[in-house]
């Protein structure tokens, strides 16, 4: 898909702010929504998911990235059906039960410390995620099962959306 954002920190600073910063420095929750969305083919624009999403509180605007709750509510809004939970071990079947997933994890780097907003979706060739790493140029293969790769990754403090087609 020709149309999904692979990574946002090639969004040029000026495109799509959020808030007062960058969707490149804070978007990615809106970014894995509208990925969600192209997944399951669905049409959305960045400028309407950057509006809503900048009107949650308490991550005043956008400015420090969106709620994990926030991408569940978007969904439950437009009429999705959608699941969510926090246990690892129950990962691996709601991707296969799903149209397409959010997952939302912790990393952490050295000193450094942050949360991301990954799309992912089963596919015959194991489950693939779409803006994963700064380095993603294209779909990042996960292998068959998301809970060994963020155990290998040591991604902490995970949540995982499964949304399904209406």
């Amino acid at each position: 898909m020709n149309d999904l954002i692979y990574n946002q920190t090639k969004i040029p600073k000026e495109q799509w702010r959020y808030g007062f910063r960058s969707s490149a420095a804070t978007g990615c929750g809106w970014i894995a929504t509208y990925n969600a969305l192209r997944l399951m083919g669905y049409h959305a624009k960045p400028e309407g998911l950057i509006c809503y999403f900048e009107r949650q509180l308490p991550l005043i605007h956008g400015n420090a990235g969106t709620s994990f709750w926030g991408p569940i509510r978007y969904f439950e809004q437009q009429g999705f059906p959608v699941e969510a939970t926090g246990k690892r071990g129950e990962y691996d079947e709601l991707v296969h039960n799903s149209d397409a997933c959010i997952l939302f994890y912790h990393w952490r780097k050295g000193l450094r410390f942050g949360a991301h907003f990954v799309a992912l979706q089963q596919t015959e060739n194991g489950i693939v995620g779409y803006n994963t790493y700064r380095s993603s140029a294209g779909p990042d293969h996960y292998g068959e099962s998301l809970e060994r790769f963020l155990k290998k990754r040591k991604y902490f403090g995970t949540f995982l959306i499964g949304i399904r087609n209406k």
